[in-house]
């Protein structure tokens, strides 16, 4: 038996994991896969009977709950690429999820937590790859440099509306920047309301064809074309 003490009436819900030799988030998980049920006790504490079934199969309870907890983008593109000996840039697990391959399952200061489980038994090394090379993001310099535009004809684009962040990161001394996604600078450079070969055949100094695009309206939605 796993259990450490002596046993209780009813148990809360930091109890029910110490003494179960289990990590708050494998409870936490196993709560959410049906493995333990809710409190049974004032709708806040869990029975001795209820503790006791799950220590009975505690073993098949941690084999089921994983040994990953749920991640922060970095750690998870971090394992993927641990994983898959293959460079994963960062974006990927947005990406991943974006395309429904990994589940957010809450977040930490205010950014997505990414299913550990989902992570753990994650086996399609295609999929990692090619949410990496459309997730890639670029700071506004990389991805002006995607696009083989100039810093004036970038901000046109921003200003009709044709291309938008992907996500927004603290800087150097509270700073943020702004981060590109490939895939929206991918379809930019696919967009037929560009003439892209006059706008990179344009020499420095010239109006760039750019400059006649529209404003976008606030109430507008950006598209990449």
């Amino acid at each position: 038996m796993t259990t450490t003490g002596t046993a209780l009436k009813s148990y809360g819900p930091m109890q029910f994991p110490d003494r179960a030799g289990l990590h708050l988030w494998q409870f936490e998980r196993a709560q959410r896969l049906g493995l333990i049920p809710g409190p049974d006790v004032n709708g806040k504490r869990w029975s001795r009977a209820l503790f006791d079934d799950a220590i009975a199969r505690i073993d098949t309870i941690k084999q089921a709950t994983g040994t990953l907890p749920d991640v922060g983008a970095a750690r998870a593109e971090r394992h993927l690429a641990d994983r898959f000996s293959i460079t994963v840039h960062s974006g990927t697990a947005a990406e991943l999820a974006r395309r429904g391959h990994l589940p957010v399952r809450g977040e930490y200061h205010a950014r997505p937590l990414y299913c550990g489980l989902a992570l753990e038994t994650f086996r399609d090394r295609r999929k990692v790859q090619r949410a990496s090379a459309a997730g890639r993001l670029h700071l506004r310099d990389a991805a002006a440099k995607t696009l083989g535009v100039r810093e004036s004809d970038f901000d046109h684009l921003l200003r009709a509306g044709l291309l938008t962040h992907s996500e927004i990161v603290e800087g150097r001394h509270h700073t943020q920047a702004r981060l590109y996604r490939q895939a929206d600078l991918d379809r930019l450079l696919r967009s037929r309301r560009i003439d892209w070969p006059a706008v990179h055949a344009t020499p420095k100094g010239h109006r760039s064809p750019l400059a006649a695009l529209p404003t976008r309206k606030r109430t507008d939605r950006a598209t990449g074309g």
